[in-house]
């Protein structure tokens, strides 16, 4: 697969989200000419440009000329412009999760993490330890890792890992030797049916893997436990309970809620882990890494050290200014579980008044998990909601952020709709206090909030 792309001029029609950056980046290394187009101008898009990648802001039909092959996100539809101009000229198209398919199968070893959340958490940690045992994998994450520089390597080694999504089915594409799946909750039932029909997908993917690989799953999640227990390759669960073959012991939490706990496997001391991040969740996504590490026989002390200084992937659980005396910090979570998730680490911090501030992202998303949405900030002390983020969306007219006030006050909720980011920044700055912690919630551009406070910094003499 290198070798036939190298030196070929590839064009990502939307460049700018968080996989396809990556992909482009990945092979941008591998000796590829590369061009893209989106819709809108970020940091991801800049941060290519200075790579010298040609970056146009909007879809055109000429974007694409000249190119040897186009590749595309899965948001893209036929009808856009430049795939239609690609199909007129006969340039051969390719799906994101098809192309990084086809890259992972060149490669021994293939580690794909999926589940509903915490991809890319889970994905960090296994990748960081890979490369601090001196394995050199390549790796290809949805968000950014300091320990790797980015959000891809191209590595020199055998193993190649990566977060397998299951939007649209793209993990279908992939060729996992080991598979990871976190959990199965519901999520882009713009897609889905229901949660069947999600859990079958899973089982689909889990299907991949070949009989002498192995499907790592969080034995506490019934679902998981169903998908494994169909399978005809060698399995292992972690978890918390009993009856899972890898789970942690002996847990303790410090003030900050960071776990320290050890783990057995089939009630053997494997290794003693401490953690640099806090709560239950991340305790659980260092199991599956363990699990993983353990299988591809690196060395347990390693692999605890790697996970005592992890610090995780941007825009997760992540620090961006203390302002005024409140720190502020941002995360990636947009479904109920990740978010409630968010927020319970939030609330494990030294705090006053506990601000959650969220932009739905999608229509169909924000309307198909109302009734989850609404549950998600009972640790929250004020909720502060934006206007919803279309994305690849139309506006329906019928739904609005205005429609979770009535649900949350009615669950004895301090929360108040700011339509824009202007809005939410002049809101906090109005009302918090020196010893408040803010937590920005969202995949879409809610990052720009935490920015521009930064950007201002105190205002409070």
């Amino acid at each position: 697969m290198s070798a036939e792309m190298s030196g070929k001029h590839l064009h990502f029609i939307g460049i700018g989200g968080s996989s396809m950056s990556g992909l482009a980046r990945f092979m941008l290394q591998k000796g590829c000419a590369v061009s893209g187009s989106d819709r809108d101008a970020s940091h991801k898009t800049e941060a290519l440009e200075k790579l010298g990648v040609k970056i146009y802001i909007g879809h055109s039909a000429e974007n694409v000329h000249g190119a040897d092959l186009v590749v595309y996100s899965a948001a893209i539809a036929e009808s856009n412009p430049e795939r239609a101009e690609a199909k007129r000229l006969g340039i051969p198209q390719v799906e994101r999760a098809v192309l990084l398919g086809r890259l992972m199968s060149t490669f021994d070893q293939a580690i794909c993490v999926s589940g509903t959340h915490g991809k890319t958490t889970t994905t960090s940690m296994i990748a960081q330890i890979f490369v601090e045992a001196g394995e050199d994998p390549g790796v290809h994450i949805g968000g950014e890792l300091d320990a790797i520089g980015g959000g891809t390597r191209v590595g020199g080694g055998n193993t190649f890992i990566a977060e397998a999504c299951e939007y649209s089915g793209s993990f279908w594409h992939f060729y996992p030797t080991i598979a990871v799946i976190l959990n199965i909750d519901e999520d882009h039932l713009d897609f889905y049916k229901d949660l069947d029909d999600i859990e079958a997908s899973f089982r689909r993917f889990a299907g991949l893997v070949p009989e002498d690989g192995w499907v790592v799953g969080w034995g506490d999640d019934p679902r998981v436990r169903h998908v494994l227990s169909a399978l005809k390759c060698r399995t292992r669960t972690y978890g918390l309970e009993p009856y899972n073959e890898l789970r942690a012991e002996d847990i303790s939490y410090d003030e900050l809620g960071r776990p320290r706990f050890t783990v057995t496997l089939y009630g053997h001391p494997l290794c003693e882990v401490e953690l640099a991040v806090s709560g239950e969740k991340n305790l659980l996504d260092a199991l599956a890494a363990i699990a993983v590490s353990d299988i591809a026989e690196l060395p347990m002390s390693r692999v605890s050290e790697t996970l005592a200084h992890f610090t995780g992937a941007h825009r997760r659980f992540d620090l961006t200014s203390v302002t005024d005396g409140v720190r502020v910090y941002q995360d990636y979570a947009h479904n109920p579980a990740e978010m409630k998730t968010a927020i319970h680490i939030a609330a494990m911090q030294p705090h006053k008044t506990l601000w959650a501030v969220w932009q739905p992202h999608t229509y169909s998303r924000t309307k198909a998990l109302f009734n989850g949405f609404v549950e998600t900030f009972d640790e929250a002390d004020h909720i502060l909601i934006t206007d919803v983020m279309g994305a690849r969306e139309s506006d329906p007219g019928d739904i609005r952020s205005e429609m979770f006030l009535e649900p949350l006050r009615a669950r004895g909720k301090r929360v108040d709709v700011t339509p824009t980011f202007d809005d939410a920044e002049a809101y906090l700055r109005s009302h918090w206090h020196s010893g408040d912690l803010v937590i920005t919630l969202g995949c879409g551009n809610i990052d720009l909030l935490n920015e521009q406070i930064a950007k201002k910094g105190d205002t409070k003499q």
